[in-house]
């Protein structure tokens, strides 16, 4: 069974970095892309940031020059480093398996989620 553990979001002032972790189980996650999305409150889920097998990356206009996604194959382990923080960037953070990668980056699907993690940035 594939499992997606979300980690390191919390509270953080504009301008403020955060690093989230996503601990992947259940198959070798090292040939599958993954990703990152996000669900502010009352809109819907974007995507945000993948990474292909072989660390081919893709953001969000949005987040691009901010925002770092990078892999560690040996842990199952993929991150989001999130620096520069904006208010709107407040959202539930999931991590996000799925192949191929353009599921996630073109039609912002994806096989399979973890629980999300709270992002907040006060302004």
């Amino acid at each position: 069974q594939v499992q997606l553990v979300e980690s390191g979001g919390g509270l953080v002032q504009a301008g403020g970095s955060l690093r989230l972790s996503c601990a992947a189980s259940g198959r070798t996650f090292s040939i599958y892309p993954m990703g990152w999305f996000r669900q502010a409150p009352g809109k819907e889920r974007e995507f945000v940031a993948a990474i292909s097998r072989i660390d081919i990356t893709y953001y969000a206009d949005s987040v691009k020059g901010r925002f770092t996604i990078s892999r560690d194959n040996a842990k199952n382990t993929v991150y989001l480093q999130m620096n520069s923080l904006k208010p709107e960037n407040t959202a539930v953070y999931y991590c996000a398996v799925s192949s191929p990668i353009t599921t996630m980056v073109n039609r912002h699907e994806s096989d399979y989620w973890g629980q999300g993690t709270q992002v907040t940035v006060s302004s």
